[in-house]
């Protein structure tokens, strides 16, 4: 069984903190911080470079902590809001990614979940420094969170889309 939390805290946290990389940086394919910047003001966010660099930045955190397995609970509220900010923002495509749905932010953010309520396995560094078991209650809380968070993200930061004018 650790094998296979340590295999998925792997492949999602890393995952996630890449993701994060490519909003604020040129490596692993992104645009650089101007074009992330630019992703969220297409999506209709406010806040420019601030806001990439707090999503980039959430991103990289959430996903290195999660794939270290340290401060489990943290690192998956953290993946949850800023992969919350991500399916409200392809809500409207459907679900499926082939047409930009929002699938692959709804597996993170249970996958988190998943991961909350499991813990982190033995091969983690909350098992290596004794933060482990944590309670049962943690994982509802970080669902709670983590959701909360992202939705008060999108409330926050989204611009309401301008009417249509006449004549467009």
């Amino acid at each position: 069984m650790d094998t296979g939390i340590l295999t998925l805290r792997l492949l999602v946290g890393l995952l996630v903190a890449g993701h994060g990389v490519q909003k604020v940086s040129s490596h692993l394919g992104g645009s650089g911080l101007e074009g992330g910047t630019e992703e969220f003001r297409a999506d209709g966010f406010r806040g420019g470079v601030l806001t990439a660099l707090a999503a980039g930045g959430g991103q990289i955190g959430s996903g290195l902590l999660l794939a270290a397995g340290l401060l489990t609970p943290l690192a998956a509220t953290g993946t949850i809001g800023v992969m919350t900010v991500a399916l409200t923002v392809k809500w409207h495509n459907g679900l499926w990614v082939q047409h930009d749905g929002y699938e692959y932010p709804l597996v993170l953010i249970g996958t988190a979940a998943a991961l909350a309520a499991t813990g982190p396995g033995a091969w983690s560094l909350d098992a290596a420094l004794g933060l482990t078991p944590y309670p049962a209650w943690w994982a509802a809380l970080v669902l709670v969170a983590g959701l909360g968070s992202g939705l008060l993200a999108r409330l926050v930061l989204h611009r309401p889309a301008a009417p249509a004018t006449a004549g467009s």
